[in-house]
């Protein structure tokens, strides 16, 4: 199996959390269809019954609208972590306005109070929290008794008079429970986003401390070495007129030292160096996509890092070429391993031209290639694709390690 690098995992994160803002949004739309239908079907009724004029009927859709986009634009913001109050008053205003046509029908109401079952929570204290869920219901209770009565009963009977605390309670002890449900909708996606704020703290303390541990990995590999190497240069130097054999066997040690802590800082960096050719994979496999390049890629064997960097310098190029010298809509990167060696293909179609050209830095490619032994072959494939193929030998002792160790090919 592949290591899963910082990149991917970054890349990993960020889609599943705009994919639940998505989520989130869209239930939030789709609890928006209530406002569309139940203050239509109540606009239609009372215009076949003639009680509503087409001026009316059309101030009240435009109303509508505007409401809708103000609430829609509360929504985003909040999604991408700003609460702007002019859009809360806003929308509040509109809410206030739309909420007269109760006079002509109850159904109405769903809209003052869709609008304090989200500006409530985003409002966050629990003062104001209060203060918008009586204001609502202090504000719609006239309107709620007023309904179909002109002039309205409770105000023409006075021993109707308990219809306005009534009304008023009703609506607070409503108003409350669509804030609280509301709530706690709005704190699932406040826990996710500091779910996923830790996650990136997370990974940016590991990358501090795998830094760390490599600063003092270094420290103590090559402090003992290299003060061992100065102190018998030293002697070295001062010995090589009185005693010149004592002198050379001093140097000996010196460069037994020196290749003794090029072994152990070899050892040390293989890790780190190994991750660099499934940071470059997942990188390029980014940049593709960002192009609108579909790529397929699969997770590298085990190899020696200075396979896996030269590697990673033809997939940077090779990336590089697809998006400046073709219209490619698919790339393929696959690295396989046969006998001995180990064959690197990316493959791309939408080539550009007759010729196919995917650019001068494959010549500094095929050095470096040739630097570990390897071969590169570029060119046409198929009708309209490109075949860029490196081949590098494995050392004996890595390949005969790889066939025991059964790498993935």
């Amino acid at each position: 199996m592949g290591v899963a690098t910082t990149a991917d995992l970054e890349e990993r994160a960020a889609r599943e959390f705009e994919k639940f803002r998505r989520l989130t949004f869209r239930m939030f739309l789709l609890s928006m269809t209530a406002l569309i239908v139940m203050p239509g079907m109540a606009m239609v009724q009372r215009y076949d019954e003639g009680a509503l004029g087409v001026p009316l009927v059309a101030a009240a859709v435009v109303g509508l609208g505007v409401f809708l986009w103000f609430y829609t634009r509360l929504l985003r913001d909040w999604l991408h972590g700003r609460v702007d109050v002019r859009n809360i008053v806003y929308c509040g205003a509109g809410a206030g306005a739309l909420s007269l046509m109760m006079l002509s029908h109850a159904m109405w109401l769903i809209v003052p109070i869709f609008w304090a079952a989200t500006a409530a929570p985003l409002l966050r204290t629990r003062r104001r929290i209060a203060l918008v869920i009586l204001g609502t219901a202090l504000w719609c209770t006239p309107l709620t008794l007023a309904v179909g009565d002109r002039p309205p009963r409770w105000y023409a009977e006075p021993a109707h008079w308990y219809a306005i605390p009534l009304a008023f309670g009703i609506l607070t002890v409503s108003c409350a429970v669509v804030v609280f449900l509301n709530q706690y909708q709005m704190r699932m996606w406040d826990l996710h986003q500091e779910a996923h704020a830790s996650r990136q703290a997370q990974a940016r303390l590991a990358v501090t401390e795998e830094r760390l541990r490599f600063s003092r990995d270094l420290h103590d590999l090559l402090g003992h070495s290299l003060s061992l190497i100065a102190v018998k240069s030293e002697l070295a130097m001062r010995m090589a007129e009185s005693d010149p054999a004592r002198a050379h066997a001093e140097m000996a040690d010196v460069r037994t030292a020196a290749r003794g802590a090029l072994r152990e800082v070899r050892a040390a960096v293989r890790g780190y160096r190994a991750v660099e050719l499934d940071a470059e994979i997942s990188g390029v496999r980014a940049v593709l996509e960002a192009a609108g390049v579909r790529c397929e890629t699969g997770p590298p064997p085990d190899l020696p890092p200075e396979v896996r960097s030269v590697l990673a310098w033809v997939i940077r190029e090779g990336a590089t070429n697809v998006i400046k010298h073709s219209e490619a809509r698919h790339c393929r990167i696959s690295l396989t391993l046969y006998g001995e060696s180990v064959v690197l293909e990316m493959s791309n179609d939408g080539v550009r031209g007759p010729g196919g050209d995917a650019g001068s830095g494959l010549t500094g490619l095929a050095e470096r290639v040739r630097i570990v032994g390897g071969e590169l072959t570029a060119g046409r494939d198929g009708r309209d694709g490109f075949l860029l193929r490196v081949v590098i030998p494995l050392p004996a002792g890595d390949a005969a390690e790889l066939a025991e160790s059964g790498s993935p090919a």
